[in-house]
């Protein structure tokens, strides 16, 4: 049987999924790996620990598969991650990645007009603001680098020894001129490098081979075997769920999260509310991410547990399960990491608003949930002001294991809800790029080839609620914006 696979490099593990031709998973692993956070603000990662969580995951995989012939291998990564690099592939730094905010200053202070050429909302999360912010501190680092790049193009310079990028890891970083596909004056400028200390971006389905032997043995590939550069996480989801159409919304919430629609034009925002990444030659994403998903339940996990008694996730479903949509008039803003889309303000903080004394942790863990939800719905609201509408939902990532959380996404969208079989959708739609570079197949006909598991209808009663508890919660941030700036 032929198989191909697809190496999802997220935020906090690489994902290894062996799918068959039709989009059934065949075998997957996943390997974890920490973000170092060695001050208020920094988010880092060991650049080596990502790579042998990478070839870990492959080699695991690959070991039961013998019987199976692979195809080649797509890559889906996540975005705006830097790394200082000399010329001969080695990291000089960490690689800073999204959730960092120590440039936050510097994203304030940059010229709006960039935007309108990158589509890159101004904020510490990308690449640019994060050099600038290198450039003015004069980081030893930034002053030894011959390139910047991000994870995905540290690792094939390494394994290939080629200098490329995708078209949508190359927008995500605010230096990218998404209109003639090339790397933007203005924002080079801004960041103070050189064109040439960036890789050349190439359309997603370009395809490498002859892979580092000794690494190939390390995964249990051939050197022989395609590899697909791909693009980021999130068009390959709307890719792999089969939302590629209008009137068709993903929405991943993993660790972080997002909600994205493909369009034929780049859309961009006077607000500057949204980002428009090029993704194909004639084919952009637009959307808006939040930087609070997951890992707003993994902190409120940790904050009820304790030393006797650890909470695991199924109990925080059943905790909120028992507490009535609203959380009895308590809301959560769940900035814990500052928030991306639509405010891009590293500065915002996370808040419960409410509390009251009848409230309890079960009223928390719910509107907690809730907060991660209303956030996704503000987004929305945004592409539907720029005429996106969200007629069908789409739901990956690690969210959709829990019934619960996307009952309350139909719910508060009071749209149905569709969800595939696979949470893996940047795995498979990283995987169906190889198919389509390899094998011509067409980016349309994956919505024949993505397995379904179920479609989740609203209860009306229920948006009622929640549309009335967003009312509220669309203008908590506006009304205390200044108190977050102040305690920063």
């Amino acid at each position: 049987m032929n198989t191909v696979l697809g190496l999802d490099i997220g935020t906090t593990s690489a994902k290894a999924v062996l799918f068959d031709l039709n989009g059934s998973v065949v075998s997957e692993h996943e390997v974890p790996y920490p973000i170092l956070q060695p001050k208020n603000g920094w988010a880092e990662q060991d650049p080596l620990q990502v790579e042998h969580a990478t070839i870990e995951a492959v080699r695991y995989v690959m070991a039961g598969t013998k019987r199976y012939q692979l195809v080649g291998i797509g890559l889906s990564t996540a975005m705006h991650s830097l790394i200082c690099m000399d010329h001969k592939g080695e990291a000089l730094s960490n690689a800073i990645i999204w959730a960092d905010t120590r440039s936050a200053n510097e994203a304030e202070n940059l010229d709006s007009s960039i935007y309108l050429a990158t589509g890159t909302p101004l904020h510490p999360m990308s690449l640019l603001s994060k050099l600038v912010w290198m450039n003015k501190h004069q980081v030893t680092e930034f002053n030894q680098a011959s390139y910047f790049v991000s994870i995905k193009e540290y690792l094939l310079y390494r394994w290939f020894g080629e200098k490329v990028v995708d078209y949508s890891m190359a927008s995500a970083t605010g230096l990218f001129n998404i209109h003639q596909l090339k790397w933007d004056d203005q924002a080079l400028n801004a960041a103070g490098i050189e064109r040439e200390q960036l890789f050349e971006p190439k359309p997603p389905e370009t395809i490498l081979t002859n892979i580092d032997p000794v690494l190939a043995e390390k995964m249990g590939i051939s050197p022989s075997t395609p590899v697909v550069i791909g693009g980021s996480d999130g068009p390959l989801a709307n890719l792999g769920i089969g939302a590629i159409n209008p009137g068709e919304t993903a929405i991943t919430i993993g660790t972080s999260g997002a909600i994205r629609q493909f369009s034929n034009e780049p859309l961009l925002d006077d607000q500057q509310e949204i980002f428009s990444y090029s993704f194909t030659d004639d084919m952009w994403i637009t959307g808006g991410p939040t930087n609070n998903g997951g890992i707003v339940m993994k902190w409120v996990q940790d904050l009820i547990s304790s030393n006797h008694y650890h909470y695991s996730m199924d109990e925080l479903n059943n905790l909120a399960f028992s507490i009535e949509p609203g959380s009895e008039n308590l809301i959560m803003l769940p900035y814990l990491n500052g928030e991306r889309a639509p405010f891009w303000d590293g500065k915002a903080k996370g808040s419960f608003i409410g509390l009251t004394s009848s409230h309890g942790k079960e009223h928390m863990v719910r509107a907690s949930m809730e907060g991660v939800i209303y956030s996704t719905y503000h987004i929305g609201h945004a592409l539907e002001r720029l005429g996106n509408q969200h007629d069908i939902i789409y739901a990956s990532g690690g969210f959709a294991r829990s019934s619960l959380w996307l009952q309350m996404l139909a719910d508060t969208f009071g749209k149905p809800v569709k969800l595939p079989s696979s949470h893996q959708s940047s795995a498979w739609g990283a995987a169906w790029l190889v198919l389509c570079s390899i094998e011509n197949y067409q980016l349309k006909d994956i919505k024949d080839s993505v397995p379904m598991s179920r479609e989740i209808e609203p209860n009306s009663v229920n948006h009622d609620k929640y549309q009335h508890m967003f009312s509220i919660y669309k203008n908590l941030y506006d009304q205390l914006k200044h108190t977050f700036h102040q305690l920063s």
